[in-house]
C-alpha cells in the first residue's frame, strides 16, 4: 500500500489555491445584477474593486483608462476602508442592467465624516457624471439634503456599466457603497429620522428633567449628568451627520473638531458625575485622586492634538481608558456596600456590553447582526446607561430623604425629651429658690430682733461684759451663715438668668459678661459640641488630643484635627465670635422678627453682613423649630450650607 504525502498534499493545495486566484484576476471584477425590482444591494467584499493613489496626482481620465483597469485590486475586508489616510483611493463597482431604468435609483455612500467623495456615474452616453460631496465641504451643495452622501443614477439601457468613486479623508472611513430606489431611499430616510428624533428627543427629556432637578435642589451632580448627556448628544449627531446637516450646515470647518471635543467632554463630565454621585472624595481619597488626574490628562491631551496633532483625533480607543476606571470605581463602591452604586455599575455594564458588540462589528466577526445592530451598539449601550444612571440619580435621593426623615424623628424626639427635663428642673429650681428666700427672710427676723434686743439692753451690756462677748460671737457666727447663704443665692440667680435668657432681651453689654471673649465662647462651644463624647468625623476614632488651635481636637489614629467651629452653626464665620452668638441669640429671641438694621445697630457691624447670616439663621429656624420654642442653643450645632 503506497504512503501518503502529506508535504506533496500540501504543497498541491497551495498551487490549487494560487491557480483559482490567478484565475479569478484573468476574469476581472464580475458585474452586479440589478432586476428592475430591486430595491437595494450594499457592495461588500470583491464586489468593490479599489486602486490606492499615493501621489494623490491621478485624474479620473487616466484611472479609467483601459491600462490601468488591472491595476484596480479587489477588496479583502468586508467593507473597504481607506487605511494609508494620506492617500486618495479610488473605489469602483460594476452593475448589470437586464431592463432599462428610468432613473429614479441612486448610489449612497454611508461614512458621514469622508472629507471628500467624488462619484463618477455613467451617463448612458459613453461619460460620466460628476458628482462632488463630503463632510469638508458646505452642505448646502449636496444633491440630497440628508446625512449621508447620495449621487443620482440617470436613465439608462440595459447593459454592464462602471461607477468610480474618489475618497480622501483624514479619518478612516469604512466605503459602504449602497444602491437604492428612490421608494427605499425615503422609505428609509423617514423611518431613519423618524429613530433619530425619538433618540435625540428623549436625550432632551432626560437632560431638562435633570436640569430642573439642579434649579430645584442645586446638587452637582445633577449638573454633571445634564452636561454628559447634552454632550454626548451632541456627539452623536456629529458622528451621524445630523449636526453639520442642522446645526452648522455653513461652516464645515466644524467637522474637523466636533466629534473630538464631544467625545472628550463626554469622557470628563462623565468622570466628574461618577466623583458627585458616589461622593468618591469623601469615601475613598484615592480613586478620588486617580480620577482627577484622568481628567487633567484627558483635557491635555485634546489641547495636545488640538495644537500639534490633529491627526491623533481618530484614536477613539482611548475613551475606554476613563470609562473604565469610572466603571471600576462603581464596582468598588458597591462592593463597599454603596446602594447607589449598583445602578451605576449595572448601567455601564451595558455600555461596555455595547463596546464589545461594537469592536466585534467592526472586526468582521459579527455580520450575522443587523447593521444597525452593530453600527449603533454603542448609541443603544449609552441609552440605556442613561436610564440607568438617572435611576441611581434617584436612588441615591431616596436613601437621603430616608437618613433625612429618620434624623428628624430623632431631632424631634430629643426636643420632646429635653422639654420635659427643662420642665421638671425649672419647677425644681423654683421651689428652691423660694425655700431659700424663706429661710433668709426668717433669719433676717431673727436678726432684727437680735439687734433690738442689743439696742434696749445696751446699757445692762456694760455689765454684762461675757454675755456681751459670747453675743458677738454668736453674731459672727450668723453673719459667716448669711455670706454663705449669699454665695449660694447669687450662683442660683445666675443659673435663673440663663434659664430666663428666652425670656428677657439682653443687651450686649449684659450677654458680653456671660460670653466675654475668644476663649470663653470657643470653651462653651466645645462643651456643647462634643458633650464628653468625641468620634473623629473621618474615621470614627473616639480617642484624641489637643490640636494647634484652642479647644481644637486631632484624632490619635489619623491625626485628622477637627476645628471646634467645625459642623457648627459659626463656621467659616468672620465677625467676632461673641458677635456671632449674640446675633444667633437676638434672632432666635425674636425667632426671626427682627430686621438686619436693627441687628447692625446693636452689633456694630454692616447691614450687609447682619442680613446674609441672619437670613440663613432665619431659615433653620424655621425648619428645625417647627413652632417649638426652645433654647438658642440648641441652633449651635446647625451648619449654615
Amino acid at each position: 500500500m503506497a504512503t501518503i504525502n502529506f508535504n506533496t498534499i500540501r504543497r498541491f493545495g497551495i498551487g490549487l489555491c494560487v491557480l483559482l486566484f490567478q484565475i479569478g484576476l484573468l476574469f476581472g471584477q464580475q458585474p452586479i445584477n440589478i432586476q428592475p425590482q430591486t430595491a437595494e444591494h450594499i457592495f461588500n467584499k470583491a464586489e468593490v474593486y479599489l486602486l490606492e493613489d499615493s501621489t494623490n496626482t491621478k485624474s479620473f481620465a487616466a484611472i479609467s483608462a483601459s491600462s490601468q483597469a488591472q491595476d484596480f485590486k479587489p477588496n479583502q475586508n468586508f467593507y473597504p476602508k481607506n487605511f494609508n489616510r494620506s492617500s486618495t483611493y479610488w473605489f469602483r463597482i460594476k452593475i448589470k442592467l437586464d431592463e432599462n431604468i428610468k432613473g429614479k435609483q441612486i448610489i449612497e455612500f454611508f461614512d458621514q465624516t469622508a472629507d471628500l467623495v467624488e462619484a463618477y456615474i455613467p451617463d448612458g452616453k459613453g461619460g460620466f457624471e460628476h458628482y462632488k460631496s463630503g463632510a469638508s465641504l458646505d452642505f448646502n451643495q449636496r444633491l440630497f439634503k440628508h446625512k449621508n452622501f447620495e449621487f443620482a443614477i440617470p436613465a439608462l439601457e440595459k447593459g454592464t456599466y462602471e461607477a468610480y468613486f474618489k475618497v480622501r479623508s483624514r479619518q478612516m472611513v469604512n466605503v459602504i457603497l449602497v444602491y437604492r430606489s428612490i421608494e427605499r431611499f425615503v422609505q428609509y430616510a423617514l423611518a431613519e429620522y423618524f429613530t433619530f428624533g425619538l433618540f435625540y428627543g428623549m436625550i432632551l427629556l432626560f437632560g431638562f428633567h435633570n436640569l430642573l432637578m439642579y434649579f430645584a435642589v442645586r446638587g452637582r451632580q445633577y449638573l454633571y449628568y445634564v452636561l454628559y448627556v447634552f454632550c454626548f448628544g451632541l456627539y452623536e449627531m456629529s458622528s451621524d451627520g445630523i449636526a453639520f446637516q442642522y446645526l452648522w450646515p455653513a461652516n464645515p470647518w466644524i467637522n474637523q473638531y466636533a466629534i473630538a471635543f464631544f467625545v472628550c467632554c463626554v469622557s470628563v463630565f462623565a468622570l466628574l458625575f461618577t466623583k458627585s454621585l458616589l461622593h468618591v472624595k469623601q469615601r475613598e481619597p484615592k480613586l478620588n485622586h486617580i480620577l482627577n488626574i484622568v481628567i487633567v490628562l484627558r483635557i491635555l491631551f485634546f489641547i495636545y492634538c488640538l495644537c500639534f496633532k490633529q491627526t491623533w483625533f481618530i484614536f477613539k480607543f482611548i475613551e475606554v481608558i476613563p470609562l473604565s476606571i469610572a466603571f471600576f470605581t462603581g464596582i468598588w463602591l458597591w462592593k463597599k456596600k454603596y446602594r447607589p452604586a449598583r445602578y451605576f455599575v449595572l448601567g455601564y455594564s451595558f455600555l461596555f456590553l455595547s463596546f464589545i458588540v461594537k469592536v466585534i462589528y467592526v472586526l468582521g466577526y459579527a455580520r450575522f447582526l443587523q447593521n444597525y445592530i452593530g453600527h449603533y451598539s454603542i448609541t443603544f449601550g449609552v441609552f440605556i446607561e442613561m436610564i440607568f444612571l438617572s435611576f441611581a440619580i434617584g436612588d441615591r435621593v431616596r436613601l437621603l430623604k430616608n437618613k433625612k426623615e429618620l434624623a428628624q424623628k430623632r431631632v424631634i424626639e430629643q426636643m420632646r425629651i429635653n422639654e420635659k427635663l427643662q420642665e421638671s428642673y425649672n419647677l425644681e429650681l423654683k421651689q428652691e429658690v423660694e425655700n431659700r428666700t424663706v429661710e433668709i427672710v426668717q433669719k433676717s427676723k431673727r436678726l432684727a430682733e437680735k439687734s433690738e434686743i442689743i439696742a434696749s439692753q445696751n446699757q445692762e451690756l456694760k455689765d454684762m461684759n461675757r454675755l456681751l462677748t459670747e453675743q458677738s460671737e454668736e453674731i459672727n457666727r450668723m453673719n459667716q451663715l448669711l455670706t454663705n447663704d449669699n454665695k449660694s443665692l447669687q450662683t442660683n440667680i445666675e443659673r435663673i438668668t440663663d434659664d430666663r435668657v428666652l425670656s428677657k432681651e439682653m443687651d450686649f453689654e449684659e450677654f458680653q459678661s456671660k460670653y466675654s471673649d475668644k476663649e470663653t465662647c470657643y470653651k462653651f462651644l466645645s462643651e456643647l459640641k462634643w458633650d464628653d463624647t468625641y468620634h473623629c468625623i473621618k474615621c470614627g476614632h473616639d480617642n484624641y488630643c489637643a490640636g494647634k488651635t484652642p479647644y481644637s481636637r486631632r484624632c490619635t489614629k489619623c491625626t485628622y484635627e477637627e476645628s471646634v467651629l467645625n459642623k457648627t452653626i459659626f463656621e467659616n464665620v468672620r465677625i467676632p465670635i461673641n458677635k456671632a452668638f449674640y446675633l444667633v441669640y437676638l434672632v432666635h429671641f425674636y425667632q426671626g422678627d427682627i430686621s438686619s438694621y436693627k441687628l447692625s445697630q446693636k452689633l456694630g457691624i454692616r447691614q450687609s453682613t447682619c442680613w446674609n447670616y441672619a437670613s440663613r439663621i432665619k431659615s433653620l429656624l424655621t425648619s428645625n423649630k417647627k413652632g417649638k420654642k426652645s433654647a438658642w442653643t440648641k441652633l449651635v450645632l446647625n451648619t449654615l450650607d
